[in-house]
């Protein structure tokens, strides 16, 4: 077996496995009720901008805030550009084990695009994530009465 096929055959693993755990992280945000100023267009993005800004904030906006900080924090969640990267990852081993050692075209590299993308989108949940040290103390207290 070739080093092109091994390594299709551990990001077509990766991907299994990430899908998966990312199916999970989706299933218990679906199950979660969701609060009043989440169902907003832009309420999260809002939300997120003031905790940056260091903004006033009501409780209802700390506690949606401390919500999407832990939520792009954890690792279920960022299952989910791991799987978009395991998917350009296997994309790209497969097409360079299905050439058997001939020159690749510009096709081959198209699962670039998707690694490129999940890897922003991986920076970037990261960053919100980041925010974490912004909450306020006396929330933080407050939600987990």
């Amino acid at each position: 077996m070739s080093l092109w096929a091994t390594l299709t055959i551990v990001s077509f693993g990766a991907l299994m496995v990430f899908a998966i755990l990312a199916s999970i992280f989706v299933a218990r945000l679906v199950r979660r009720p969701t609060l009043p100023l989440s169902e907003d267009v832009g309420g999260v993005a809002e939300v997120l901008r003031k905790l940056r800004k260091r903004e006033p904030m009501t409780d209802e906006e700390v506690t949606l805030a401390r919500q999407a900080v832990t939520d792009r924090g954890s690792f279920l969640a960022l299952c989910i550009p791991l799987t978009i990267f395991s998917i350009g990852c296997f994309y790209v081993f497969g097409s360079l084990e299905h050439l058997h050692g001939l020159r690749p075209s510009e096709r081959t590299f198209l699962g670039v695009i998707p690694m490129f993308t999940s890897t922003n989108l991986g920076i970037r949940m990261l960053k919100s994530a980041g925010l974490k040290r912004r909450l306020p103390k006396l929330a933080a207290q407050r939600v987990e009465e």
